[in-house]
């Protein structure tokens, strides 16, 4: 087995009890089902009890507050919390909302940005969004069509962003709009815009495959953004937005590798205690081997993805790595859900069940955060046109 460090061991230690203790009681308590809208008020409650134990700001690095772990422990870190079963779990990291968002921006923010908005973020004061997705630019993200358009000491924004993970409860976005029409990649700049500035409006009228609540458009009309929420130079937008996808496409694949883990613990206890035919179903060859095909594609997906992350760690070139990860986790993890879904039979199919929702949620990841195509057009260019 694939064994985390020490340090990231301690870690999820304390994430596991911090799970069990009290957000697992608090979801019972409020009756949270996997795929359902979470209020506002109950999900920034979490995110402060998070924060004041350390696990929000996990992620950072030791400078910013963080526990600085190397890529393989944030992996580590990461697959335990999805591994956990509870669906809140997200949320304790801050993926959805907090640190992780906008951790790599210290390193470009002026020091107004990091006070206005970073250490808000950090502090669990104001939750984040990134706002790329356009309704014609989505694979082809270089093809934004919001503007914004400079007007003395402001930028006029217009236009509408889709899809977009977390604007539901966000009180913030780092959105992209283009600066300079007919530039392309280069026209594009980033800036930190106040969702709950004049202008601006949320729709999350809609429900995703994975469920309700966290996903929402963005529509600006005429927003005013002051010069000094623009990050980074004027067109450099673009490339600041890509400029963490490898590392990023990595770092998605615990949290799928995660809920595979998960679907896989399920089927196995469902597996063990399901009786039929006055035996229990892992009796039955056609399940004890759809369990063994599980176990053994995860294995094989979580040992690819800790190679990787151990490369990156030792300074290695992760590009073509990165995206083949990202690839074979999220087509495997979505294999292994399938699965559990015909182990559990009639129980996987009904809404509010884990492993339905699994089965949703993992098929998402072979669409979100680039598509398994996009990934394959990468690998191909890598291993056609090396150097």
């Amino acid at each position: 087995m694939i064994e985390p460090s020490a340090k990231a061991s301690q870690l999820i230690d304390g994430l596991k009890a911090f799970i069990r203790d009290e957000v697992a009681p608090l979801a019972q308590r409020e009756g949270i089902l996997w795929g359902e809208p979470v209020p506002r008020p109950l999900l920034r409650d979490l995110w402060k009890r998070s924060c004041e134990l350390g696990f929000y700001n996990a992620m950072l690095p030791e400078s910013l507050g963080g526990a600085g772990l190397s890529v393989a422990e944030l992996c580590a870190v990461k697959e335990a919390a999805a591994l956990s079963g509870s669906p809140l779990a997200a949320h304790v990291l801050g993926e959805l909302s907090g640190p992780p968002r906008i951790g790599h921006l210290f390193k470009v923010a002026s020091a107004h940005q990091v006070d206005a908005f970073l250490r808000p973020v950090c502090a669990a004061d104001k939750a984040v969004c990134f706002a790329l997705t356009e309704a014609e630019a989505g694979s082809d993200a270089s093809a934004i069509g919001t503007t914004a358009r400079r007007d003395g000491e402001h930028y006029v924004l217009n236009g509408a962003k889709r899809y977009i993970s977390g604007a539901p409860y966000a009180d913030l976005a780092v959105l992209l709009a283009v600066t300079e029409p007919g530039r392309g990649a280069q026209g594009i700049s980033a800036f930190f815009v106040d969702l709950h500035a004049e202008g601006v409006s949320i729709d999350s009228d809609y429900s995703v495959m994975s469920g309700g609540g966290a996903h929402g458009n963005i529509y600006l009309d005429n927003v005013r953004v002051p010069v000094d929420n623009r990050i980074g130079e004027e067109g450099a937008g673009f490339k600041l937005a890509m400029g963490r996808i490898t590392l990023n496409r990595l770092l998605h694949c615990p949290t799928m590798l995660g809920m595979a883990g998960l679907a896989l613990n399920l089927s196995l206890e469902h597996a063990r205690t399901r009786k039929q035919f006055g035996q229990p179903i892992a009796m039955f060859q056609a399940i004890n081997h759809q369990l063994a095909d599980m176990a053994t594609e995860l294995y094989a997906a979580r040992s690819m993805m800790y190679a990787t992350a151990a490369l990156n760690d030792a300074g290695g070139d992760i590009k073509l790595q990165a995206p083949m990860c990202k690839l074979f986790a999220s087509e495997t993890a979505f294999r292994i859900a399938d699965k559990a879904v015909q182990v559990h039979g009639g129980a996987g199919l009904i809404k509010g069940h884990p492993v339905e929702w699994l089965f949703r949620a993992t098929r998402m990841m072979r669409v979100l955060t680039g598509t398994s195509e996009i990934q394959r057009n990468t690998i191909a260019k890598g291993i056609l046109m090396p150097g």
